[in-house]
């Protein structure tokens, strides 16, 4: 119930948000036949160098590169609807070496039909993974992530709010998560909810998902979505979050700055404790959270 109440929190302030900020644009701007494209792309640097420095610390470098866009075309009473998430960055240290800090593969496709251009009869189906492995640093050994495993899909059909190209609301009463965990060595742990052995989990539940776009001010834009899945199933009202944000502030023609953060909860992801005689404990499910701020070069279209 407390996971219940908090995700039901963060959702109406989302959505609240969504409705505050929503762009005005004139309704039925979408030409039939022509696609439309928008989004942000760049990468970032970060660089520290010390040398005799008495205060301590050690140079470091950091860098992380990311694409962030949709691409829509609209044909009489159907609408369809593409968006696409990249991000992948490392960091290197003296002492630590390389080690990754961002990974993500994030792709939502929907074909929708509408009588009056706002509400849209959806079929959606999404996909997420990672591109390279994944350790619990400072362990290089062992990996724990990599790609496809795991690997998400949602296939859902529902009701589309859709009144313009910056804001939607997708609910679906019928959704599949699909989960794969496509590695022999993971599989066997039961990584990410799997039954130890199988590479593969199905569940039926209830899919909401949210999305926005906003010029915050001249030059700052914000793109936000949140995605939530609840299974029927005995573990219904433990709601699977997962919500990332984009601030891209441009700087001039060539430099930029970003502000990137990912919130998850996955109650079938439990995190791992390493007791003294170095085995692994599996305890609860926890809020998952990440930020990045760099400086870099960036390319809206």
């Amino acid at each position: 119930m407390k996971h219940l109440l908090v995700t039901l929190i963060l959702a109406g302030s989302f959505l609240s948000v969504c409705a505050q900020t929503e762009i005005k644009v004139e309704k039925d701007t979408l030409k039939d036949g022509k696609f439309y494209l928008n989004g942000v792309t760049g990468f970032n640097l970060s660089q520290v160098a010390l040398s005799n420095w008495s205060a301590g610390g050690e140079s470091s470098y950091a860098g992380n590169i990311y694409l962030n866009g949709t691409l829509v075309r609209k044909s009489g009473n159907w609408l369809w609807a593409n968006a696409l998430a990249l991000d992948y960055g490392l960091t290197r240290t003296e002492t630590q070496g390389t080690q990754k800090v961002s990974d993500k593969i994030d792709f939502t496709t929907q074909l929708g039909y509408t009588t009056n251009n706002k509400w849209y009869y959806t079929i959606m189906g999404d996909f997420k993974t990672q591109f390279y492995k994944g350790y619990n640093y400072p362990d290089k050994e062992n990996y724990i992530s990599k790609f496809m495993a795991p690997g998400y899909s949602n296939i859902s059909l529902g009701m589309e709010y859709r009144p313009n190209e910056s804001y939607s609301v997708y609910f679906s009463p019928v959704a599949g998560k699909l989960t794969f965990v496509q590695d022999d060595y993971l599989s066997d742990l039961g990584a990410f909810g799997v039954d130890p052995g199988d590479k593969f989990r199905a569940e039926l539940g209830m899919y909401l998902k949210a999305r926005a776009q906003k010029t915050l001010m001249e030059n700052v834009t914000a793109i936000t979505s949140v995605d939530f899945f609840t299974a029927y199933d005995k573990s219904f009202g433990n709601i699977d979050v997962n919500w990332d944000l984009l601030i891209n502030m441009k700087i001039n023609k060539f430099l930029s700055a970003s502000i990137n953060t990912t919130l998850k909860y996955d109650d079938d992801v439990k995190v791992l404790k390493t007791a003294e005689d170095g085995t692994e404990i599996k305890k609860g499910p926890k809020v998952q959270f990440k930020e990045m701020l760099g400086i870099g070069v960036a390319y809206s279209f």
